[in-house]
């Protein structure tokens, strides 16, 4: 049954003049009134307009897309391959035929506002939702996203996740293109432990992502492979993707183990900084210390040395989930599709001194 304005007041204990003036914004409310009635239309899941059937029933020209952070290039990437097939070629007119307008909406890595925005585009019928990288492994919010993507998917929007696996028991995803990131972190550990390296730090991300413990498991089963299980998790430390993590986790890595030869970074931007923290103790990249990555980030390559890492197609993926939110491909069998990661040798792995 639609939710009306009125229901949203009645909720709320204010008139319905107070709710349309708390969200079209154009009077002063009071903040506790305006408090109480956002929670209100959250508790009810309030569409704007909803008492327009028709209005109701169709999706408009948005679609929304979001991502962790924009200034990181694994989210930039994909974020603009999907606009990309988002938008559509258009004929340089300048006139829309057709065309949807992508907007990505930054989370910051916050649960709460990932909901949020999934709030908003579905007030604004997004007619797709597209979620990249990896999510958030909390029951609860698990919970909150499969009942959240599920109104969204009621309501016609298609929804596809990029770079994630798919939610538990949610049928609402047109489609999951899910990176083999534990595939990948096993074939780039198996690389290290070929060249004769058996002290290997890991640098891993945030504890509660899936990329995080995909990558960090796949590590730990080449490690096992290999009959050296045992010290995992003194040689591991965990910290956000970013470039400072990896120079701060470094140093803690070698304080802890001196005797390390070789480390495998979260990603490619956390392995800048551990590469880093190695040339500020004064040792030499691969000489000393060998350094890998994850992803074949833009600057992996121009690295100096080049670095070793693990190319995930994040150009391709975006753009395969833009057309699969616009209903230009066929989804996968199953909805589910796993995409190969490529490990990639380059300058900055070498076999330890002797």
């Amino acid at each position: 049954m639609t939710v009306t304005l009125a229901d949203v007041a009645a909720r709320a204990r204010v008139s319905p003049a107070t709710v349309s003036r708390v969200l079209n914004g154009n009077y002063p409310v009071a903040a506790s009134t305006r408090e109480r009635v956002l929670r209100a239309v959250d508790d009810l899941d309030y569409v704007l307009n909803g008492p327009a059937s028709a209005l109701a029933a169709a999706t408009s020209d948005l679609v929304g897309i979001l991502v962790n952070d924009i200034a990181d290039p694994f989210f930039g990437i994909m974020a603009g391959a999907a606009q990309t097939e988002i938008g559509g070629p258009g004929d340089g007119s300048g006139r829309a035929g057709g065309e949807k307008l992508a907007i990505v909406c930054n989370t910051g890595g916050s649960p709460e506002r990932e909901l949020t925005y999934l709030t908003l585009l579905q007030r604004q019928r997004a007619a797709a939702v597209v979620l990249t990288g990896g999510a958030v492994e909390d029951p609860a919010h698990q919970a909150a996203m499969s009942a959240k993507l599920a109104k969204l998917a009621d309501a016609g929007t298609r929804v596809v996740l990029c770079g994630r696996p798919p939610l538990p028991d949610s049928e609402a995803v047109v489609a999951a293109l899910a990176f083999d990131n534990r595939g990948g972190g096993r074939r780039l550990t198996e690389h290290l432990l070929s060249l004769g390296h058996r002290r290997i730090g890991y640098v891993a991300g945030p504890l509660e992502r899936t990329t995080t413990r995909h990558r960090l498991e796949g590590h730990r089963d080449a490690m096992r492979a290999a009959g050296l299980a045992g010290d995992e998790e003194h040689l591991t430390v965990h910290g956000p993707y970013d470039r400072r993590s990896g120079y701060d986790a470094t140093h803690e890595l070698l304080r802890r183990e001196p005797e390390v030869t070789a480390v495998v970074a979260a990603n490619d931007t956390v392995a800048l900084g551990a590469s880093a923290a190695i040339r500020d103790r004064g040792l030499r990249i691969p000489e000393d210390i060998s350094v890998a990555g994850f992803d074949d980030l833009p600057f992996s390559v121009d690295a100096v040395p080049a670095l070793t890492t693990v190319r995930l197609p994040l150009f391709e993926a975006g753009a395969r989930a833009g057309r699969l939110a616009m209903g230009k491909e066929t989804p996968p069998p199953g909805g589910i599709a796993t995409i190969a990661a490529e490990l990639m040798v380059r300058g900055s792995t070498a076999p330890p001194r002797a």
